[in-house]
């Protein structure tokens, strides 16, 4: 890549400038602190000055797992050198990690297609609004797509020195990095495991197709190639790299709060906090996208709710409708919800996925996958969720309608490059890693578009893939 760059430098200086700038325009004019980045900042705060990695609760240090701690450790590593809860250090730091991603994903196309596809792909990265508007926001996401790329470019560099018979060391040592890149994204947001499942998963394709070919060669009485080993190696470094950055983790959970807690928790909380298992499986029976996140699942417990923001597919029948009214009614007496609400809130959801198990089970996935993918990515912006209700400040409708459309285009080049390079080696990881965080998404009862983020450097090496293919052809028609 370095020498890529030494070759078009005024092409790549442009770009980051102008990839820069857009950053800095979020940083300026929306910078996001929301509640889940005070959390972070009190753990590493008290992380810092305590020794603790905790939280704080009426003037004490109560040690906690609810979050993962390379955030907070982020944090504590920016706060220590910049300041207590110096937000705009960290996020203009995060411009940077994020400018760094655009140079991961250039390594990346221009590994797996050619230089162009690199500069393209640079370019499609650089000025990517919903990239630079994430970098503005003291959240896990930045870092996290720039370890996903990383451990993309990563294993692109290992599955070629796999094919080359390059020398083992090296490609240890390849996987080894691969693993601790995965791992770093682990301890960001624990669905980073899904990187871990697809790598893996497309190593064992691999080995299994290796294994055959072995076979066919040898009764044809024919060279057996390199055998199973290498890829045999690779998944070994590969998991070591990945759970070896994990051990730390769980050995302070089992010695501080003796848990086995390799991850967070599923929902995020500590041991003493009640689990809503019952209205989160009711909320799963009928939400489809992220309006319904913000005006209802968000706000319970602590906020009072508005029944009529429940779409009509929340009720089966004008009973059904009473008695979630009723349950509504009870729980804004004082926006708390007790075990004894969200038992009747699981009483709710086992009456309705047994009346329709496959909405339940298939089309509300689905619906919450295509609503994560292809809804305007506004949700850091003062704009409004309900943007089909055209009735939003002008503004803030047409960034909603732009975004929308440039989202559909990311994601309609990006499908597009993936049909006409289909073919290509190592294409297959990438349509392992869609696939699967895809199908994870959809088990979510809070569909948030960012969550599908993670997957964006995937998206711009593809639709730069499309983009150099159509260049290409208008050339040879020119010609």
């Amino acid at each position: 890549m370095l020498a890529l760059v030494r070759k078009d430098a005024r092409f790549f200086l442009a770009a980051t400038l102008l990839g820069l700038a857009l950053r800095l325009v979020f940083v300026v004019h929306f910078p996001a602190v929301v509640d889940d980045s005070r959390l972070y900042a009190d753990i590493a705060e008290n992380w810092l000055q305590h020794g603790i990695y905790g939280i704080s609760n009426s003037g004490e240090v109560v040690p906690t797992l609810s979050r993962l701690p390379g955030y907070p450790a982020f944090l504590a590593a920016i706060f220590a050198i910049f300041g207590w809860s110096n937000f705009r250090a960290v996020l203009l730091i995060q411009v940077l990690f994020d400018l760094g991603t655009c140079f991961l994903i250039a390594d990346l196309a221009r590994r797996m297609l050619s230089d162009r596809a690199g500069k393209a792909a640079f370019v499609l990265a650089a000025l990517c609004p919903f990239l630079a508007n994430y970098a503005a926001a003291a959240l896990t996401e930045t870092l996290e797509i720039f370890f996903t790329a990383l451990a993309l470019d990563l294993a692109i560099r290992g599955l070629a020195s796999l094919h080359q018979k390059s020398n083992s060391m090296r490609t240890s040592a390849i996987w080894l990095a691969c693993g601790l890149s995965v791992g770093a994204c682990i301890l960001l947001r624990p669905d980073g495991g899904i990187l871990f499942a697809a790598i893996g998963a497309y190593l064992f394709l691999l080995l299994f197709r290796r294994n055959l070919e072995s076979r066919s060669a040898t009764e044809l009485g024919l060279p057996s190639g390199p055998g199973i080993l290498p890829f045999l190696y690779a998944a070994a470094f590969l998991t070591v790299g990945t759970f070896l950055l994990l051990v730390p983790w769980t050995l302070r959970n089992v010695h501080t709060l003796h848990k086995f807690q390799p991850l967070a928790p599923r929902y995020a909380n500590d041991s003493d906090e009640l689990v809503m298992s019952g209205f989160n499986r009711w909320t799963k029976t009928w939400i489809a996208d992220y309006t319904s996140v913000q005006e209802i699942y968000w706000k319970v417990p602590g906020d009072a709710i508005d029944v009529t923001r429940l779409p009509h597919r929340a009720f089966d029948s004008a009973l059904q409708r009473e008695e979630t009214q009723q349950l509504f009614a009870e729980y804004n007496q004082d926006h708390d919800m007790t075990p004894e609400l969200d038992a009747r809130f699981a009483a709710l959801a086992v009456a309705r996925i047994h009346s329709a198990p496959l909405r339940y089970y298939v089309w509300l996935p689905a619906l919450r996958i295509a609503d994560m993918w292809l809804r305007p990515r506004t949700e850091l912006l003062p704009a409004d969720p309900r943007w089909w209700e055209f009735d939003d400040e002008p503004v803030w409708l047409a960034v909603s309608i732009f975004f929308g459309l440039v989202n559909l285009a990311y994601v309609g080049m990006a499908a597009a490059g993936l049909l006409r390079w289909r073919a290509l080696p190592c294409i297959g990881l990438f349509v392992m890693f869609l696939l699967l965080r895809s199908l994870f998404l959809g088990t979510l009862e809070n569909p948030e578009p960012r969550y599908t983020l993670e997957c964006y450097p995937v998206i711009i090496v593809m639709a730069a893939a499309f983009l150099i293919n159509k260049s290409h052809h208008y050339k040879q028609k020119a010609a």
